[in-house]
C-alpha cells in the first residue's frame, strides 16, 4: 500500500489518463473511414493506431500535429485508401474537444488539495493548451513533448520533468493509463507510479502497444484514487 504521505507532487500523463484519449481518436477517424466506405472495427483501429504512433515517435523528432498528419497517411495504407488532404489533419484538429473522463475533474481538484501537481505529456504546448481548459485546475508544471523533444517512453521526458519540478524522484508519485509510455521508464527514472487500468477487463491494450510493468499501485480511474488519498489523510 503506498503511503501518500511521503509524497509532495503529484504528476500524470494526460491522454488515457485524464482526457479519453481513445474516444478522441475514433471520433476523429470513423467519419473518415465512413467516406472511403473502409468497414474496420474500434478494436482493430486503436490496435493498428498502437503500431503506427511509436514507430512515427521513434524517428527523428517531429511535433505531435505532424506525428497525428503521419499517423492517418500509414492507417490510410494499412486499411486501402488514401486519405484525402482535408483528411489528414483530423486527429489534431479534433483535440480541441476530446473530453476529460467523467472523474477526472474532480479528482484533480480533490488531488490539488494534497499535492502540487504535474503533467508529462506527448503533445505540442499548443494542443495541451487546448485540453487544459477542460481539465479546470491549475498544474505547477507542465512538461510536454514538445519541450524536451522526445516521446515517452524516452526518458529525457522524466528527466526534464524532475528537473523542472527541482524534487527528488522519491517524492514524485506519477499516475498514468499506459504501461508502455508511463509505468516502465517512470518506475526507471526511480519515481512511485500508480496505474490507472481504465481499460479494466476490455481485450487488449488498446491505443497503446502492449507491455507488462510492476506500478506501486493500480485503480480503475481517478476517483478512486483521489478517495484513497482523501482517506489517508484523515
Amino acid at each position: 500500500m503506498i503511503r501518500f504521505d511521503r509524497y509532495e507532487v503529484m504528476s500524470f500523463d494526460c491522454y488515457g489518463t485524464l482526457i479519453d484519449w481513445e474516444g478522441g481518436i475514433l471520433s476523429a477517424i470513423r467519419p473518415v473511414l465512413a467516406a472511403h466506405d473502409i468497414d474496420a472495427d474500434d478494436a482493430r483501429v486503436l490496435k493498428l493506431y498502437a503500431e503506427i504512433e511509436p514507430k512515427i515517435q521513434q524517428r527523428r523528432y517531429i511535433r505531435y500535429r505532424e506525428v497525428l498528419r503521419e499517423v492517418m497517411r500509414e492507417l490510410g495504407g494499412a486499411l486501402g485508401f488514401v486519405p484525402a488532404a482535408s483528411e489528414v489533419g483530423c486527429l489534431g484538429e479534433s483535440i480541441e474537444s476530446w473530453t476529460p473522463f467523467p472523474d477526472t475533474v474532480e479528482a484533480l481538484r480533490t488531488l490539488g488539495g494534497t499535492f502540487r501537481l504535474a503533467v508529462i505529456s506527448n503533445i505540442d504546448d499548443d494542443l495541451f493548451a487546448l485540453s487544459a481548459t477542460r481539465l479546470k485546475v491549475d498544474f505547477d508544471w507542465v512538461v510536454t513533448s514538445e519541450q524536451s523533444r522526445s516521446y515517452k517512453p524516452s526518458l529525457r521526458n522524466f528527466e526534464l520533468a524532475i528537473s523542472n519540478i527541482g524534487a527528488e524522484p522519491d517524492k514524485i508519485l506519477h499516475v498514468a493509463q499506459s504501461v508502455h509510455h508511463d509505468v516502465i521508464p517512470a518506475k526507471a527514472m526511480g519515481l512511485s507510479v500508480v496505474w490507472v487500468n481504465r481499460r479494466g477487463d476490455r481485450e487488449g491494450s488498446g491505443a497503446t502497444p502492449a507491455a507488462k510493468g510492476q506500478p506501486d499501485l493500480e485503480v480503475p480511474d481517478m476517483e478512486t484514487l483521489a478517495l484513497m488519498v482523501e482517506a489517508s489523510t484523515r
